[in-house]
């Protein structure tokens, strides 16, 4: 399975492309799409939303994941982060993409093993979780966390469905019930 993770913001959206075959995570491909900070905001969001859909065209993921946002201490600067956000989530809805979301908190406990960890830890396990030869830049390694944390997410579904079948007991949004 192809997982593409997004880091979305307006002037850098980071996306990371990992391949999850059992419990293996490797690595695709990593980057980040640039919006020109002189163009008008519709401009920008149409850029955000070509990137994802020629990387969706180009990587062919099975399901994509992107990182939820909380509101900042900036108001406007929240409201335009949630506008590019959206402009991702519609090029992968337009390619009828499943879409995972994560928080920071989520991802960085699902990396690193706390929710409090700097950019720098994040980059350095992403690195050593995918056996990069570098370490990856911050918007690059923030997207293949987000791929990373949905990957373990789906692991921890598929383990609770094995475990409730077993019990008697099922899976109803993604919670056990009797």
């Amino acid at each position: 399975m192809k997982i593409l993770g997004i880091d979305p913001g307006l002037r850098t959206t980071g996306f990371g492309v990992i391949h999850k075959q059992g419990q293996k995570l490797s690595y695709l491909a990593a980057g980040a799409i640039q919006t020109d900070a002189q163009q008008e905001l519709p401009q920008r969001l149409h850029t955000i939303f070509s990137g994802v859909t020629e990387i969706i065209q180009r990587y062919q993921p099975d399901k994509a994941a992107i990182e939820k946002v909380f509101v900042n201490v900036n108001p406007q600067s929240t409201l335009l982060l949630g506008q590019a956000r959206g402009a991702a989530i519609c090029a992968l809805v337009a390619a009828n993409l499943s879409v995972g979301e994560h928080t920071a908190l989520q991802v960085k406990q699902s990396v690193v093993g706390h929710g409090k960890a700097h950019k720098e830890q994040v980059q350095a396990m992403v690195q050593r979780l995918l056996q990069l030869p570098g370490v990856p830049g911050p918007d690059a390694a923030d997207a293949l966390a987000i791929a990373i944390c949905d990957a373990h997410g789906l692991d921890l579904l598929g383990t609770m469905g094995k475990l409730a079948g077993r019990s008697g007991l099922r899976m109803k949004r993604g919670r056990l019930v009797g």
